[in-house]
């Protein structure tokens, strides 16, 4: 059970992490984006600061880790939720998730520019094919380029700049414990997005009178089942499997959030987000190099 107990998290989560998905939709649809979004990081930054309080893990970090900090809470809450906020407004939460989806082969990417990684053929058919997998999502149904919409431009964006922030929380995690630097990360980048919510959003603050009792529950759910647990959870579990078994879990966060769009927000699925997601899932295993350390140990345990 011990050996399970890993995968049936890491299941968990993203099962979470895709149906929180369509609840962002919810949120950003009743509140502007901007000004949702800084309070939702806020929240999950205090849950995760009670939740470290408990465990003894909280401390002030050391000057320098706070360019890891401040960096991290730029590019992976700042800028990923800042343009995910703004994405899930502008287009559907099922174009959201299966964009989201390529954050592995993103990751791996800038991996390759910034440390200079072994560029394999393998690695580089992964990033064709799940590059292809959105280009199918995002035109497809016969619209071409009309099907095309900034919401969706905005998601990549977000997922581009989360997958650089892992780069730097890589670095990071060597100094300072994960779990800490995400509540830090959570913290300063929510104070970020709150501040730049009253340049893009001047009504913002005006629009939470649309907040019912249903939302608020959206609410909860999202920032502290989804942000704050879910990842602490991740960030916990990730290091007793290793990122090749990680990829594969990745790829059941885009299914859900497919999931959890038709049935939460009834949206419909047609075949090309199916093809879509078909081809990011291959992509995913390619591209980030999760099926060649599969291939290595396979070729190991033989020997």
């Amino acid at each position: 059970m011990q050996k399970i107990k890993p995968y049936l998290l890491l299941i968990l989560v993203m099962m979470i992490w895709g149906f929180n998905v369509p609840l962002i939709k919810i949120l950003v649809s009743t509140v502007q984006p901007v000004t949702i979004t800084a309070f939702r990081i806020f929240a999950a930054s205090l849950v995760v600061f009670i939740i470290l309080t408990r465990m003894g893990k909280v401390h002030w970090p050391a000057i320098y880790h706070w360019k890891y900090i401040l960096g991290g809470g730029l590019f992976n809450v700042f800028f990923h939720h800042l343009f995910l906020g703004l994405g899930a407004a502008g287009t559907s939460s099922v174009h959201t998730g299966i964009i989201l989806g390529l954050g592995p082969i993103l990751t791996a990417f800038m991996s390759v520019l910034f440390f200079q990684r072994g560029l394999s053929a393998l690695r580089v058919l992964g990033f064709l094919t799940g590059t292809a997998g959105v280009l199918v999502t995002v035109l497809g149904g016969g619209a071409g380029l009309g099907g095309f919409v900034l919401g969706d431009l905005f998601i990549f964006f977000s997922i581009t700049a989360q997958a650089f922030s892992f780069i730097l929380v890589s670095r990071a995690a060597r100094d300072i414990d994960p779990l800490l630097l995400t509540g830090y990360m959570q913290l300063f980048g929510s104070l970020g997005l709150f501040m730049t919510s009253f340049l893009l959003e001047p009504n913002g603050l005006a629009s939470l009178q649309n907040v019912h009792f249903q939302t608020v529950i959206v609410f909860l759910v999202s920032a502290v089942g989804a942000t704050a647990v879910g990842h602490l959870v991740y960030n916990n579990t990730i290091t007793k499997i290793g990122p090749a078994e990680a990829a594969i879990f990745l790829n059941l966060n885009t299914f859900f959030s497919i999931v959890g769009s038709a049935v939460i927000l009834g949206e419909p699925i047609y075949y090309y987000h199916w093809l879509g997601l078909l081809l990011i899932v291959p992509g995913v295993l390619m591209g980030s190099g999760a099926l060649e350390e599969m291939i290595r140990r396979r070729r190991r345990a033989v020997r």
